[in-house]
């Protein structure tokens, strides 16, 4: 049975918090990477003790905890819930103004923002939510569902079980996270004092998507050194640091590039250029399904800087690789039953389990190797990260009812 009472709640917890600015920045050293991430988690926080939640916290680096106590004296593994409050700051999350399109009708959808239109000619999945109820933003903003459905489906989930107090469940601790989308998600998070046995993340897309397998990542960072003289006067003097940056990227298999690639193969994506002639900077990252793959990435990198090195000498450039975070089918495939109560779970609704790996990363990933295993549940968005992004609101629905299943399963396993 689907309970589909909860549709409006959830739309309304998605309006209010899509509108608050939580964009994350790569370039902060601060913990949230943004003070406007503490505007949603003391909203959350604030909600959550409205609820009636205990042992909820909130630290000094942003990370909300909270807890729904256990119905029943039954030995049931602790169940975490996780999802990020932080926003892509690959596209401006400033002045979210969402759309609610009621009962779509396949057509393309006016970003009323821009004037630009959501078409099923250039995104296809839409076809398939023909009498949903969508949420996008105007056009001018991406709309922030990755990952603020996630939270909503979570807080959710958990205002049902407590008007249905019939419902058996063990004890459920809640996480909101900062700083996900630049990486950073799981590097203050206290698994311990989190105290779950096992977890999943809200943060896929597609209805069905079950997710325990990611990139392996990297980052890469490179700074072309030049020399600026008058371009009147530059022979035989200048040195431009674009110049040879744009040679090694050049350089590099062009095979490799994400437009290039799918399925399980694993790419290097040119992710940022900035500085001066005297000192250009390239920032990369790699991604590879395998540890394999990685290190010929890292490979790839460390041939091109050294025949560019030869060429040009010693300081010509600085080079840099650090990893971010590894695939978490190594840690979460030794508890199959997270996987196994998540397919029935799904099973039950009617919904077609998608097993298929995340051509990215989540918390999770990091989170596995902390020893919290950590695979990822859908939420129902799209086209994340852009302007075109949008969720379905039935999806999220679904999402909910499989988060219950999920708890009941464990319940009564």
């Amino acid at each position: 049975m689907i309970h589909t009472e909860m549709t409006q709640e959830l739309t309304q917890h998605l309006d209010r918090y899509v509108r608050i600015n939580t964009i994350s920045d790569p370039h902060s050293d601060t913990t949230p990477s943004t003070a406007c991430q503490w505007d949603l988690l003391k909203l959350l926080e604030q909600e959550m003790q409205a609820m009636g939640l205990s042992e909820i916290s909130l630290d000094d680096k942003g990370y909300l905890f909270a807890t729904l106590p256990a119905n029943t004296d039954k030995a049931i593994p602790v169940l975490g819930l996780l999802a990020h409050v932080d926003t892509s700051p690959d596209y401006s999350g400033e002045a979210v103004k969402p759309q609610i399109i009621h009962n779509y009708d396949g057509d393309d959808i006016l970003l009323a923002g821009s004037g630009e239109y959501l078409s099923p000619r250039d995104y296809p999945a839409l076809q398939a939510l023909i009498g949903h109820r969508l949420m996008t933003a105007d056009g001018s903003t991406l709309l922030g569902a990755d990952d603020k459905a996630g939270i909503a489906i979570i807080l959710c989930a958990m205002k049902y079980l407590l008007a249905h107090p019939e419902i058996e469940h063990g004890k459920i601790r809640i996480g909101f996270t900062p700083d996900e989308e630049i990486g950073r998600g799981p590097h203050h998070f206290d698994v311990q004092a989190f105290g779950a046995d096992i977890a999943y993340t809200l943060d896929g897309s597609s209805l069905g998507e079950l997710q325990y397998e990611n990139f392996n990542a990297a980052k890469v960072a490179l700074t072309f050194h030049g020399l600026n003289i008058h371009p009147g006067s530059a022979k035989d003097k200048m040195i431009n640091g674009f110049e040879r940056a744009v040679e090694f990227h050049q350089a590099l298999p062009p095979h490799l590039r994400p437009e290039n690639s799918s399925g399980r193969e694993g790419f290097i994506f040119l992710h940022d250029i900035s500085g001066t002639l005297e000192a250009a900077h390239l920032h990369y990252l790699l991604r590879d399904f395998s540890a394999e793959g990685m290190q010929e990435k890292k490979a790839a990198f460390h041939h091109t800087f050294a025949a560019l090195q030869q060429k040009y000498g010693e300081d010509f450039a600085s080079l840099s690789i650090s990893d971010q975070y590894q695939n978490m089918h190594e840690k979460v495939s030794q508890h199959p039953k997270l996987i196994e109560i998540a397919e029935a779970a799904m099973k039950d609704l009617g919904i077609t389990p998608l097993c298929e790996p995340i051509r990215g990363g989540t918390d999770g990933a990091q989170l596995s190797f902390k020893g919290l295993p950590t695979p990822n549940l859908f939420t129902g968005g799209a086209n994340f990260h852009g302007r075109f992004e949008y969720v379905s609101i039935d999806v999220m629905n679904l999402s909910l009812n499989v988060v219950l299943n999920i708890i009941q399963r464990f319940a009564h396993q």
